[in-house]
């Protein structure tokens, strides 16, 4: 989509790395993207293929094989050309390991720990998950019941089950948030399990609505014992660690959501060129061209928002509530512009040869993850109820 305001958070640098994207979207994602929707996972080639481009651990240490470059824009440039794929699966499971597995690791991982997991999951090698989410707590990560009690040896025993983890099948290893005083209900730890540790247990993928390419599981854990040097950080700080990475996890959504929205209107703009009704383009009819104007105007001026979030996470200054706000108005806009465009390609759209039909399946879940849009609204509610200042 054409940017109506000129975009100035990049520069050359950022641009060059557009083009390396956009490169890895074109062969390896495009000509896979039916066969892996049938599958309902990404081949592991592809995050082979990924990491070797340098497309994991951008902002990671290069001592562990990531890139070096401390700046977030790295991240949102990938997220925004694997819009351009019609794949929400890839976005999803890129955004795992780069805005949610690999913080955690840079932040609170040893340098034992980074050299086992954070450098293979840099180079493709490895594949890795984060488990929050519960059957019984859904968003409440104070509710999670999930333990991590401790052994005469010293080591964790952890039992418990989440649920709608992703990357959970394929991950060689799961970033585990678990309690070790049930009597508090709060997240005491977050503990690193290999994936063939006795004990644990995959159900999946799961079947779901959309993002048909996305492996998502059930995870059980039944007396797993894992040694205490899997423990990330310190024990009893699991959920002040996760609180760090909220933000983060919340614009990378904003970012994916928006560059969709800007895809699903290039989808129906060019229909709106190539199709011709009573004798006319599409384009030509005023209530046509009027949703496209609708749907343009509203694009641009989320689009603006998310790069001034985008520059705050760059200088440090992005909160937990300007992320809430980002991914609420993203991710509503972004059903609402694919609702739309499926309209308006008519009978085309309820095709599955059509792109805009993968989209409208795969925009479902993005007020949903990340954090109902109910809590970014509760996040927000309560800082204007403090008082602004």
């Amino acid at each position: 989509m054409k940017n109506f305001l000129p975009r100035t958070i990049f520069n050359e640098e950022h641009d060059m790395f557009r083009e390396t994207c956009r490169s890895f979207v074109d062969t390896e994602i495009r000509p896979n993207v039916d066969k892996w929707h049938e599958q309902g996972f990404c081949d592991r080639s592809m995050y082979r293929a990924a990491g070797e481009l340098g497309l994991f651990g951008i902002t990671s240490p290069e001592e562990f094989g990531g890139g070096g470059m401390p700046d977030y824009r790295f991240n949102a440039i990938l997220s925004e050309e694997l819009a351009e794929a019609d794949c929400g699966s890839v976005i999803v499971s890129i955004q795992v390991i780069n805005d949610l597995v690999i913080p955690y690791l840079e932040r609170f991982a040893s340098d034992e720990q980074k050299r086992r997991y954070l450098a293979p999951l840099c180079s493709g090698e490895k594949i890795g998950a984060i488990a929050m989410t519960e059957p019984g707590a859904g968003a409440d990560l104070a509710g999670i019941r999930t333990t991590a009690l401790k052994n005469d040896s010293g080591d964790y025993v952890i039992n418990g089950s989440k649920t709608f983890i992703s990357n959970g099948i394929q991950a060689d290893f799961t970033l585990v948030v678990a309690i070790t005083d049930p009597s508090q209900g709060r997240a005491g730890v977050i503990i690193i399990v290999d994936s063939e540790t006795e004990g644990f247990t995959k159900t999946g993928p799961l079947k779901k609505v959309g993002l048909k390419a996305q492996d998502t599981a059930e995870l059980n854990f039944e007396n797993v014992i894992v040694p205490a040097a899997n423990l990330l950080g310190e024990e009893g700080a699991g959920f002040g660690y996760l609180r760090t990475n909220l933000a983060q996890e919340r614009v990378s959504i904003a970012v994916g959501s928006i560059a969709t929205s800007r895809r699903a209107f290039d989808l129906v703009y060019k229909h709106s060129q190539d199709r011709k009704t009573f004798g006319s383009r599409l384009i030509d009819h005023q209530a046509y061209r009027w949703e496209l104007a609708k749907m343009a105007t509203e694009i641009q001026s989320a689009q603006s928002f998310v790069d001034a979030a985008v520059e705050a996470k760059v200088n440090g200054e992005l909160d937990e509530v300007t992320a809430s706000m980002a991914k609420y108005l993203t991710t509503e806009l972004q059903i609402k512009v694919v609702n739309t465009a499926l309209q308006l390609h008519g009978g085309y759209g309820f095709m599955m040869e059509y792109p805009i039909a993968t989209h409208y399946l795969d925009s479902r879940v993005q007020p949903i993850y990340g954090g109902p849009n109910e809590i970014m609204l509760e996040i927000i509610s309560r800082r204007l109820a403090k008082g602004l200042k």
